[in-house]
């Protein structure tokens, strides 16, 4: 079953996030307390899928949930094959629409420093929030019919 490894956030842009124990998703806005959580834009939250983490500790980084600044970590779901305008349902209240897969990194990461790559550009996805509520880690993610 594809669920929720981890909830990570940081009070401000360009940063690592670090894991919580639980987030408070606000419709339209975002995870509360995060610094991506800035209204009506597209990017409100970003996930990354621990398969894509694995790809750069093969490539001999020690890097876990967080460290590619997403919001959420998953397991089961092949983000990347989300077309934009999919919906998600993340836990049991929180919906969420798929718009913008990867993103354009203007100035290169001390991931990609390190490796000479990073999975977050190519393999993130990012979302709007259509329904607000909490999150755990192991929370369930589907994709829901259109």
């Amino acid at each position: 079953m594809s669920h929720i490894v981890s909830l990570n956030t940081s009070p401000r842009k360009g940063e690592r996030k670090k894991p919580v124990d639980s987030a408070l998703v606000l419709e339209n806005h975002g995870i509360d307390g995060d610094a991506h959580a800035s209204g009506n834009w597209h990017r409100q939250v970003s996930l990354l899928a621990t398969e894509s983490i694995e790809k750069m500790r093969a490539m001999g980084l020690n890097v876990g949930p967080g460290d590619f600044a997403e919001n959420i970590t998953t397991q089961g779901i092949d983000l990347v094959s989300l077309p934009i305008g999919a919906r998600l349902r993340l836990g049991h209240e929180v919906e969420a629409e798929v718009t913008q897969i990867g993103k354009t990194c203007h100035a290169r990461c001390a991931i990609y420093e390190q490796a000479g790559d990073c999975v977050m550009p190519r393999e993130g996805i990012f979302v709007k929030i259509l329904r607000g509520g909490t999150l755990l880690p192991g929370d369930p993610v589907a994709r829901l019919p259109l």
